[in-house]
């Protein structure tokens, strides 16, 4: 097992490529397009173009079900592969390139392809070989791919213990880094590092450690404090120094804590600024039409009765304008009200959910500081983990507010787009495999129909986390969460997400399904409807769709989202 403290951004987690690469596969394509006029071919080339790589795999899929010409089928498999790799499914990516002929148009990005993907299945041998032989080649003289190629071959033999080879080609990478890229030297001393940390050459990989986390106290950027502190908080962990780790722990959760809220904060800011300078501008214009009114009114005096009827006539246009500014200001007051309203809701969550948390993580402090005295190390780990699930839990209660924050004031990015439904629920499901592993939660899939679906993508995957999260909170110890995906009829498609939990009341559940039209003025904390609910039902009308709940107390609950479908 590897001695590895953090490799801070593995390159070989993505495929990164010069656009020209891009441009010779893109102008294959439009040969083959111009030749074959297939729709679905076409249509997958597009949406390779413009990065849109869920699409470009759904239609390339349907495409090569219904070819049988070896140049089309090498580029189709070639783009679904790609596209399958920058969506995390390298098995299916692997399928893809090994699929495409010994065409040499393809031999040097199939090498290049091949070692990423195996990097990335952790099967190192065989990254080594693919990686190798791209790097032999002269003509790949790119020198961003080959930085890539280079570090990703130092990673494999760090895997498999080949160290003078790993500090060799660090070394080549470092030559063709230049001296004011301080992020990727940085990153290169931490490998460096663990170089010599996996020999247990101590006295040389801790001053590396200390370099890069001195170097990144220099630099701007928020991340590299946090990853390098952290780096420094295991070494001196590992070497018992525990009062120094926790030191380096604690650093490691301000700047941790810094950049989560630094967005958050900048983004209420913005908006009590907007409303500040919205009131001025308010109490200006009432002044300024006052003052407008007084000139009318001294000017008609002026005149006398000869110009009464003028005086007259411009006293009820300005009264119009002046009952229209009024109906303004009345309505910017309202808005203003509603504003606040949601300001003072949203403080009453956070004080309210976040006391909880904050009296376990001061309580898992305590606990972490008794363990540190008794040098309890499994106390220590398990007072650790425990803050963290506790922190993982606030974040996303944060993120809640955040978003409910943001769609109240229609600020949030919104765009209703074709999507196939699939790739955007496995997205979501993969980044709960940690989280549903950990709560000994299992998860059965049921992939009835995909289809084209028409929403916009965050939001939808905002819904399916909160849905998920609710799930697994909600379990009763051990259970199971079932996924069904479907199509009800030619209109909608359907997901549905059922656990067998504690289940839902019929007063609550009856509250649940009766919400309409959601609003600040309709919330009522006390009926224990959550923030994250509500926005669930917000977001899902927003796209159109139909959120519905059914569950029965004691036997778990079934949450069904219907959504419109795309003509395919």
């Amino acid at each position: 097992m590897l001695r590895t403290v953090f490799v801070f951004l593995l390159i070989g987690s993505s495929v990164l490529y010069s656009q020209k690469n891009k441009d010779i596969i893109y102008e294959i394509g439009k040969s083959i397009c111009n030749e074959s006029k297939t729709e679905s071919l076409c249509k997958a080339l597009t949406f390779y173009k413009n990065n849109q790589f869920d699409s470009c795999y759904f239609y390339s899929s349907k495409a090569i079900l219904n070819e049988s010409n070896r140049k089309e089928l090498d580029f189709l498999n070639y783009i679904q592969g790609f596209s399958a790799f920058y969506n995390g499914f390298y098995k299916k990516s692997l399928l893809n390139i090994q699929s495409i002929s010994n065409d040499s148009s393809y031999t040097s990005l199939k090498m290049y392809m091949l070692g990423n993907i195996y990097l990335n299945l952790k099967e190192y041998d065989n990254a080594i070989i693919y990686i190798s032989d791209w790097l032999s080649n002269e003509k790949n003289n790119d020198k961003s791919n080959k930085k890539v190629m280079l570090h990703n071959l130092a990673i494999s033999y760090i895997h498999t213990k080949q160290y003078d080879k790993a500090k060799q080609h660090f070394e080549k990478e470092l030559k063709l880094i230049r001296n004011t890229d301080t992020l990727e030297i940085i990153r290169l001393k931490i490998e460096q590092a663990n170089v010599y940390y996996n020999q247990y050459l101590d006295s040389d990989a801790i001053p590396l450690f200390k370099e890069a986390y001195d170097l990144a106290q220099m630099f701007s950027d928020v991340e590299l404090k946090k990853y390098t502190t952290q780096n420094m908080a295991v070494v001196e962990r590992n070497r018992k120094r525990y009062k120094e780790s926790v030191e380096y722990y604690r650093e490691f959760i301000k700047w941790k804590d810094s950049i989560e809220n630094r967005d958050r904060i900048w983004e209420l800011t913005e908006k009590d600024k907007k409303i500040a300078i919205a009131q001025k501008d308010s109490e200006i214009a009432i002044q300024d039409e006052k003052l407008k009114t007084q000139k009318v009114v001294q000017r008609a005096l002026i005149f006398g009765a000869s110009g009464l009827l003028i005086f007259l006539a411009l006293l009820g246009f300005f009264y119009k304008k002046l009952q229209k500014q009024n109906s303004l200001i009345t309505q910017q007051k309202e808005d203003l009200a509603i504003a606040n309203k949601t300001k003072n809701y949203l403080f009453s969550v956070v004080s309210h959910d976040l006391r909880s948390p904050m009296n376990t993580i001061k309580h898992q402090h305590l606990q972490l500081k008794k363990h540190i005295a008794d040098n309890n190390l499994e106390g220590i780990k398990e007072a650790n983990n425990s803050a963290i699930t506790v922190t993982e839990s606030t974040s996303h209660l944060l993120n809640n507010v955040l978003h409910w924050s943001l769609e109240q004031n229609n600020q949030m990015v919104f765009e209703q787009k074709e999507y196939p439904f699939k790739p955007i629920l496995e997205h979501v499901l993969y980044d709960y495999e940690n989280l549903i592993e950990a709560n000994d939660v299992e998860i059965k899939t049921n992939y009835i129909k995909n289809s084209l679906i028409k929403a916009d993508r965050e939001s939808l995957k905002i819904v399916l986390r909160n849905l998920l999260d609710n799930s697994v909170k909600y379990m009763n110890g051990k259970g199971e969460i079932s996924i069904e995906m479907g199509v009800d009829n030619e209109d909608y498609a359907f997901v549905s997400i059922q656990d067998t939990g504690i289940g839902i009341s019929k007063e609550r559940l009856a509250r649940i399904n009766s919400l309409k039209d959601v609003s600040i003025d309709k919330i009522n904390r006390s009926e224990g409807l959550g923030l994250g609910l509500i926005l669930c039902q917000t977001l899902v009308k927003k796209n159109d769709g139909i959120l519905t709940f059914d569950s029965e107390e004691g036997k778990g609950t079934k949450v069904t989202i219907q959504l419109p479908r795309s003509v395919e």
